[in-house]
């Protein structure tokens, strides 16, 4: 049962065990979140096979490779990559791992015996990889009947594109988002990847695995949730898509500009790459910001003084706002900007973030120490509740750490059954030496 050492009182999912079959990022967010606040959540890895782009981009990368898609400690992924890996060790705290092969019977038997003892299994996989491994709903109903599967394939389960494979940045174009983020003198091949689509969709499974949770505990019963990533991002283009059905007008990219506010960009501050952002939504927050920037030529100007004329000449108006902000330091600039009612922030770097005043205040910044990668600082809880005090356990999971556990204590194995599997290659911390 979890708890935190602070507070004796279970977190709220702490009678709960997940199994996790998810790769990549947004399946492992949604177990992140599970727990987070207390899911048992054991990782189900294979040995033989290495998943494609979670515990690093290859199994065994040299010193220098790879260096610019996952990050390493002192940029050295030796003497076991798939532990020290950052992309994998950011969502895989408060995590057990235990290592196993589903691509054999034997592995499977193990799997049923697993599923037996588990509350809800949650996977992001293509449709294909599960179906080729034997395991539907339908089969693992049959070893638990109130079994809550959360499945996440990146198109569904049903229609045309059930079948097609993706990644966070093919999500992203064809759901129409790669088309509305960039500059006005851009095309689509410069816009950069944000990986949202990963984030709605773990956020989202997570909340149909609590949401089952609590449906099973009225009812008795299971269930197949399904959360297709792509559909999982619609809801955040839903004002361009409204637009384009009521108007049929196609959004277009905005940079750093709104259709509301005016002016609403991003400024340059001193210290050569700092910056601020500042958005304006009311006739009183221009007067103001004309007061800070003590300027009559934009306070008096009558061309400025509705917000549909400041949208029109936005660039004249943020070469005005440049020139007083280019001197200043952009913290100093919030803090005033603030203070007279108008929203805005300096654009942070990772150096900024770690240091920031109000995230340390809050102590969002957890210290944990990895047996593999050190003592490091890991984001923390996303939300926190006076109910349930809540903190980081446990550090990421190293591949196979918890097969004594699973193995002997959860699932009663006896010596011998625990050496023959580790014969067979199911038991262990490294990955096969074929595997690359």
């Amino acid at each position: 049962m979890n708890t935190t050492p602070d507070n004796p009182t279970p977190l709220p999912l702490s009678n709960t065990r997940v199994l996790d079959l998810s790769i990549v990022w947004a399946g492992p967010y949604a177990t992140q979140l599970l727990a987070d606040w207390g899911a048992e959540v054991i990782r189900v890895e294979p040995l033989s096979v290495f998943q494609p782009v979670t515990r690093g981009v290859v199994p065994r990368p040299k010193k220098g490779q790879f260096l610019s898609a996952h990050k390493f400690p002192d940029n050295d992924p030796e003497p076991r990559p798939w532990n020290r890996d950052s992309a994998f060790n950011t969502h895989a705290r408060n995590k057990l791992s235990m290592s196993l092969n589903l691509d054999n019977q034997e592995g499977i038997r193990v799997f049923e015996h697993l599923v037996s003892i588990s509350d809800v299994l949650l996977e992001n996989n293509p449709v294909s990889t599960l179906a080729k491994l034997g395991i539907d709903y339908p089969w693992l109903r049959n070893i638990r009947p109130d079994i809550i599967v959360v499945r996440m394939p990146p198109y569904g389960l049903q229609g045309p594109y059930r079948h097609f494979r993706s990644v966070g940045s093919s999500l992203e174009a064809v759901m129409g988002h790669t088309s509305i983020r960039g500059y006005r003198d851009t095309d689509p091949s410069m816009t950069s990847t944000v990986y949202t689509a990963d984030a709605a969709a773990g956020a989202n499974a997570a909340f149909a695995a609590v949401s089952a949770l609590i449906f099973r505990q009225d009812s008795g019963l299971g269930g197949l949730f399904e959360v297709g990533q792509a559909q999982a991002m619609l809801p955040y283009l839903g004002e361009a898509l409204v637009d384009y059905s009521m108007n049929s007008r196609v959004q277009s990219s905005l940079a750093n500009a709104d259709y509301s506010k005016a002016p609403h960009g991003c400024y340059p501050c001193a210290g050569g790459d700092d910056w601020i952002t500042l958005s304006i939504a009311s006739d009183d927050q221009w007067q103001t910001l004309c007061e800070l920037i003590d300027s009559p030529t934009l306070s008096n100007d009558p061309r400025f003084n509705t917000i549909l004329g400041r949208w029109r000449l936005q660039e004249e108006i943020d070469s005005h706002i440049a020139r007083w902000t280019r001197d200043k330091d952009p913290n100093d600039l919030m803090t005033l900007l603030q203070h007279s009612g108008i929203p805005s922030g300096p654009v942070m770097k990772e150096s900024h973030l770690l240091a920031d005043p109000h995230l340390s205040d809050r102590g969002f910044f957890y210290t944990l120490h990895h047996s593999e990668t050190g003592l490091y600082r890991y984001p923390g809880p996303m939300w926190r509740s006076q109910s349930f005090p809540n903190q980081l356990r446990t550090p990421p999971c190293n591949l196979g750490e918890h097969n004594n556990y699973v193995y002997r204590d959860l699932l009663g194995y006896d010596n011998d059954r625990y050496s023959q599997l580790e014969s067979a290659g199911h038991i262990g911390a490294e990955f096969h030496p074929n595997v690359s």
